[in-house]
């Protein structure tokens, strides 16, 4: 889980926002714990049930951390229902393997500690600022997942536990010595060699295909000419982007937006907070010892001294109680209110009551709001008024032409002119593949409902995005099945000519190797100190250095197919690895180490699923059993 969690520390409003995502698919197996419903489950590990709505958030945040990774690329794989149904089966198999961790750790009796516990936390990136424990971060970052402190630690009390199953069996593999050695040696052989390239283009003058020869192929090899379903879609689209482009703003009309948008344009005012807070539980008992502390600051105890000495927030509590600084509306509402209730600096708020239990606030200092100068943010204030007006214009726009293209659905000419929008087409496409331009899950949809596909209609108004709308209609449509002869013709006698031709340069390389075996000369191109990762000779003629017999008392010769030719290969010399040192070994180990982990990784749970019942209920009346 902070493995995942630390995977989306690096940043401020985007990253913070992943983290949240990643947190929520780390968290996806609270519900199990909490109760269960009549609902039929994902599925049941050993009576451990793994519910839809736990698989469904999982999901989902796979989904999202996928988008986020893969951009527009994403809307392309997610228009295949048959991808999303293997996606959404990976994330169950990952929820399955991580209960039958859990359980077996469970049942081997391990145990974490509170301070293993604490120390997790306080050490996680996800929740520092400036490599330090940010308490303020950690606590909001719970708070907007819906988590106490208390509940946070429990989870992570069982993903530790867990942890120390798969450390243990991980950590107990180790890399020999002898064993990173003889593979640094291998990888770092390097071979002499001599070659010759045989293309196989200058035999293709010479060859001919008659018409009767690709009908046979074509009639005996169909299979091959089989097209998907294709598609050509004529689309209107408005974008506030594009309209903002052609809208301008003068200065004055800057400057007087300005003038009547001050507030937009302040830094707003920051507090530095302290807090005690107290949650045992007991929610009689906790007001109380919260109302009596309150009363010893108001007759002049130090606060410090008592929130090292009696707040529950053990990480502010080592620091006075002292938070960090927030704006108004970053904390909880009770809290936010209280603290900036307070007037002046110093002064302390009532007991105040929130979701993790009973505060005591004081403000340590204020950060005054501070307005931005004309001349510093005037660009970003034109910008903000061509994006308003355009926006304007785009409502009304989208509007027209939703109405137009409803009005009128054999055409889209008539609903572009009156958005002053051009029609643009694409060029024909799969479904699994569309142009980037229409990469968007919802469009491909559109393009192939019934409507749109069968009656011809134009399509709904799409949203791409906020402020980014399509309409669609297909200009274009063409069956998947074989494609005719006429359409491939061409292609098979370019092929048929290729492979006569490869044929051809496949007997004078044997005829050459004939000739090299015999002695007579032959004029080859050398290579000495060939590796086995060459980048700039054909990677063929390179692996097949590699797997040829180490030569005795003469040389080693043999052929290799390239991709329009062969080569003949002789192989002269295997030079010994150089520069093996402790660092290349070192690099080996670690290698080796993680692969050999990883495999082990795999075994475990491959072991329980082996032992364990699982059921996947893909119905009421159908269960699928492992056992």
């Amino acid at each position: 889980m902070l493995e995942k969690i630390r995977e989306g520390s690096q940043g401020v409003i985007a990253k913070s926002i992943l983290i949240l995502v990643i947190l929520s698919f780390a968290f996806a197996g609270v519900s199990s714990y909490l109760g269960s419903s009549s609902e039929v489950p994902a599925a049941t590990v050993n009576g451990q049930v793994i519910s839809n709505a736990e698989l469904e958030k999982a999901y989902q945040n796979e989904r999202a951390r996928m988008e986020q990774q893969l951009g527009d690329m994403f809307s392309a794989l997610a228009s295949d229902q048959n991808y999303l149904a293997n996606l959404k089966k990976s994330v169950l198999d990952r929820l399955v393997a991580q209960v039958l961790i859990e359980q077996a750790a469970n049942e081997l009796g391990l145990r974490v500690s509170d301070e293993q516990i604490k120390q997790a936390i306080v050490s996680e990136p996800a929740f520092q600022t400036d490599g330090q424990f940010d308490n303020n971060r950690y606590i909001s970052l719970l708070a907007q997942l819906g988590y106490q402190p208390a509940a946070f630690s429990e989870m992570m009390r069982q993903d530790l536990t867990s942890n120390q199953l798969v450390a243990t069996l991980v950590g107990s593999e180790f890399v020999l010595a002898d064993e990173a050695k003889q593979l640094a040696e291998l990888q770092g052989q390097t071979r002499n060699i001599q070659y010759k390239i045989v293309a196989a283009e200058p035999f293709t003058k010479d060859i001919s295909v008659t018409e009767a020869q690709a009908k046979a192929y074509y009639d005996a090899n169909q299979a091959q000419f089989v097209s998907p379903e294709m598609i050509s879609l004529d689309y209107v689209e408005l974008n506030v982007a594009d309209l903002a482009k052609h809208i301008k703003v003068t200065d004055a009309d800057a400057e007087t937006y300005y003038n009547e948008h001050k507030s937009a344009y302040q830094t707003p005012e920051k507090r530095l907070a302290a807090h005690i807070l107290i949650n045992t539980g007991d929610d009689a008992a906790d007001k109380a010892k919260a109302e009596a502390l309150h009363k010893e600051l108001e007759n002049g105890a130090d606060f410090a001294m008592l929130a090292k000495e009696n707040s529950n927030d053990q990480f502010s509590a080592d620091n006075g109680g002292q938070l960090d600084w927030f704006e108004k509306g970053v904390m909880q509402p009770e809290f936010d209110e209280a603290l900036f209730a307070i007037t002046e600096k110093g002064g302390i708020s009532p007991v105040v009551k929130s979701d993790f239990g009973y505060h005591i606030i004081k403000l340590d200092d204020i950060e005054p709001s501070q307005t931005a100068a004309f001349a510093d943010v005037k660009q970003q204030v034109i910008d903000q008024l061509k994006t308003d007006k355009a926006t304007d214009e785009f409502y009304q726009l989208e509007q027209t032409l939703r109405d137009i293209s409803y009005e009128v659905p054999d055409t889209l000419a008539d609903a572009a002119k009156e958005v002053g929008a051009e029609v643009k087409t694409t060029a024909m496409f799969p479904r699994n593949n569309p142009p980037a331009a229409l990469s968007n899950a919802a469009v491909v949809q559109a393009a192939f409902s019934d409507p749109v596909l069968l009656n011809g209609e134009n399509s709904d108004v799409i949203e791409l995005a906020p402020n980014h709308a399509i309409v669609v209609r297909v200009n274009k449509h063409q069956n998947a099945g074989v494609l005719p002869f006429a359409d491939v013709k061409a292609d098979i006698e370019a092929r048929l000519v290729q492979e006569q031709a490869n044929e051809l340069a496949r007997n004078a390389a044997q005829t050459l190797m004939n000739q090299i075996k015999a002695g007579d000369e032959v004029v080859l191109e050398a290579r000495n100190d060939l590796g086995r990762f060459t980048q700039d000779l054909d990677p063929a003629i390179v692996s097949k250095a590699f797997q040829m017999a180490t030569p005795a008392d003469k040389p080693v010769v043999d052929t290799v197919a390239l991709a329009q030719g062969y080569a003949v290969v002789v192989l002269d010399k295997v030079n010994a690895a150089q520069g093996v040192n402790d660092s290349v070994l070192a690099t080996i180990k670690q290698r080796l180490g993680s692969e050999y982990a990883n495999a082990d990784y795999l075994a475990l749970v491959a072991d329980l699923k082996s032992k364990a019942r699982i059921e996947y209920p893909v119905q009421e009346s159908q269960v699928i059993t492992e056992q």
